[in-house]
């Protein structure tokens, strides 16, 4: 009799959470008005008037009652009613409401759909950060994140990896920004791209690309171990770094004949 092989366990990297389309709250307000406005399709200015008188006595008995009283609901469906009732009184004899040609209806929904739309966007964009963020996770796995080129949007896909993370500091993804935007690869081949990243960085990362951009000029030879100290220092004060990229720059910038730097 043989006996089984115990089942293989091969490690695993927990995967990203899905992103989830946020549930719109429940608004009784609007749901208030958009009963009255299926109700009153169609009525005239007297049909409408004598709704409005049923809501009012509504609203009164309502008040009598400290759970009823403070009903978001009943009051909008008693505003909306006052509204029609008022459109229709301005309006022709014999005029009956209709919510497709109501201004105020179609502002709303026009509103709606831009907000839909920009929630669509937002769900979009997490969801390629969350992808983008899996990418770059699985080549650091492999060793190969420096061979990686930058895309435009890492720098939100940095603050995710840093989430994943506890909030704890990616060091090696922070240097790898660091170093692409140095030397100018990927997105950041771009000028636009590079003045973006100094809003969206933070301040070790940009001090740790400032150092790295002055030592390359200035030892133009230097392996990337001699330059690892470059990180370190960002890591303890990005301002002093900073700064000393700035003196270094100036170092290594060329002189105009009055003796000035250029």
């Amino acid at each position: 009799m043989t006996t089984p092989w115990p089942p293989r366990r091969t490690a695993r990297r927990p995967l990203a959470p899905r992103v989830a389309a946020p549930r719109e709250p429940a608004d009784p307000a609007r749901i208030g008005r958009r009963v009255v406005r299926r109700r009153a399709k169609g009525m005239d200015a007297a049909a409408v008037a004598a709704a409005l008188e049923d809501a009012r006595f509504d609203a009164r008995q309502a008040s009598r009652h400290e759970d009823l009283a403070a009903d978001e609901r009943r009051r909008a469906e008693l505003g909306e009613w006052e509204r029609i009732d008022g459109l229709l009184a301005a309006a022709a004899p014999g005029t009956v409401y209709d919510p497709d040609t109501d201004d105020v209806v179609r502002a709303e929904l026009a509103a709606e759909a831009a907000a839909a739309a920009e929630r669509e966007a937002e769900l979009r964009e997490a969801a390629r950060i969350a992808a983008r963020a899996d990418e770059l996770q699985a080549l650091r796995e492999l060793g190969t994140l420096e061979q990686a080129e930058p895309r435009e949007g890492d720098e939100a896909v940095r603050d995710e990896l840093t989430r994943r993370a506890g909030w704890h500091v990616q060091a090696d993804v922070d240097a790898w920004l660091a170093r692409a935007l140095a030397a100018h690869r990927g997105h950041y081949a771009d000028p636009a791209a590079r003045e973006a990243a100094a809003g969206l960085l933070p301040q070790p990362v940009l001090a740790h690309a400032a150092l790295l951009s002055a030592l390359a000029r200035l030892v133009p030879a230097a392996a990337p171990g001699e330059l690892a100290v470059a990180a370190r220092l960002a890591a303890a004060d990005p301002e002093a770094t900073a700064g000393l990229a700035a003196l270094l720059t100036r170092a290594t910038e060329p002189a105009d004949p009055t003796g000035s730097r250029a």
